[in-house]
């Protein structure tokens, strides 16, 4: 039952939501901005059968329609699939990312999963800098539900910019953003917390993930991190306890949860691993080796760090596959990695993937 719609009130120029909050009855509030610019504000005492939400990219562009379920945590071991394709860092660019993904036959025209039992993998950070966060965290919550029932997997782990966000730092959010929760009289993490839809979500997501003897993680793995000798699924739990903590009540929780968020040896932060500078800390061959051995991992996919192309160290046992999104699209550079058994391969937004070449 809908109790209530709030008419028009102009508040952009560009789409935004739609955002998914509960309250303590369990009514669900849907907000959104239109094509319009027009503020669209509806409570349902309860979620209707069948209900859909309708999701539209800030040019009007993209647009699909995402039904509503309950986010449980991905196992965060899993078998190697026969093809697995690895990104990072889509930072609100929808028509970048949707155009990958369909051109590399993850997704269809409908916005669809279509990779059939194969994996995608997304390293972390869709907030911030672009203009679509909100609608592209609707397509992967879809496309993690088809590609269940399809036998595959998505799998998105939480970047540094996840976290950032989900604590009040909004150092490279769009105004747009920041603009919305003003109106509506609330701060902008309050959009995401966890009597939010896709808060909820987000508190379900892995920070460690592994595919076979693939491990995936945000940005590296540091010795003092590695210290800890924590296991893979308690790191995961500790991060989803602590997300929406601020700083200092991430610190004060525990020694893992400080680890796990620690600016600099993090694993949502660390470049060392792909970064040779004193004051980023760099591992070498020895501890990568010791490192990866600690988790039972062959190779180590990393996102966070922008290089021209994926790159990979210490004989491809770190692959590094962030990059500037927008400028490969059009200069035709590699965008992502395809995994296929122990074989590497490029791929491209409209070229057909292959061979990596180091």
């Amino acid at each position: 039952m809908l109790l209530f719609f709030l008419t028009p009130l102009c508040v952009q120029a560009d789409n935004d939501g739609p955002y998914v909050l509960y309250d303590s009855t369990g009514a669900m509030r849907v907000i959104r901005v239109a094509d319009n610019g027009s503020l669209l504000d509806s409570l349902y005492e309860e979620m209707p059968d069948g209900y859909r939400l309708y999701v539209t990219s800030a040019d009007g562009q993209h647009r699909f329609s995402v039904p509503l379920r309950t986010p449980r945590r991905p196992a965060w071991e899993t078998p190697q699939a026969e093809k697995t394709l690895v990104i990072s860092d889509p930072h609100g660019d929808l028509d970048c990312l949707v155009f990958l993904l369909q051109n590399n036959g993850v997704i269809g025209a409908g916005y669809e999963w279509t990779f059939g039992h194969n994996q995608l993998v997304v390293i972390g950070d869709v907030f911030d800098r672009g203009e679509d966060v909100v609608p592209i965290f609707w397509l992967l919550y879809k496309l993690e539900q088809e590609a269940e029932a399809a036998g595959g997997a998505m799998t998105f782990l939480l970047g540094n910019h996840e976290e950032m966000v989900l604590r009040g730092n909004l150092k490279y959010t769009p105004e747009k953003y920041k603009h919305l929760a003003e109106t509506l009289g609330m701060e902008y993490a309050a959009l995401w917390h966890a009597d939010s839809e896709l808060g909820r979500w987000l508190q379900t997501r892995n920070v460690m993930q592994k595919a076979g003897t693939n491990l995936f993680v945000h940005a590296g793995l540091s010795e003092a991190f590695c210290t800890m000798k924590a296991a893979i699924p308690d790191i995961n739990a500790e991060a989803s306890r602590t997300l929406f903590l601020s700083k200092e009540e991430r610190k004060a929780s525990s020694p893992l949860a400080a680890a796990i968020y620690d600016s600099s040896t993090g694993l949502l932060w660390y470049r060392g691993m792909v970064r040779s500078e004193d004051r980023y800390a760099p591992v070498y061959a020895e501890e990568t080796a010791r490192i990866l051995e600690q988790y039972g991992a062959a190779r180590l996919f990393v996102g966070h760090t922008i290089f021209s192309e994926p790159t990979s160290f210490f004989g491809k046992k770190v692959i590094a596959v962030n990059v500037s999104n927008r400028e490969n699209r059009e200069k035709s550079r590699s965008r992502g990695i395809l995994l296929q058994g122990d074989k590497l391969y490029w791929i491209y937004d409209n070229l057909p993937s292959e061979p990596y070449p180091y």
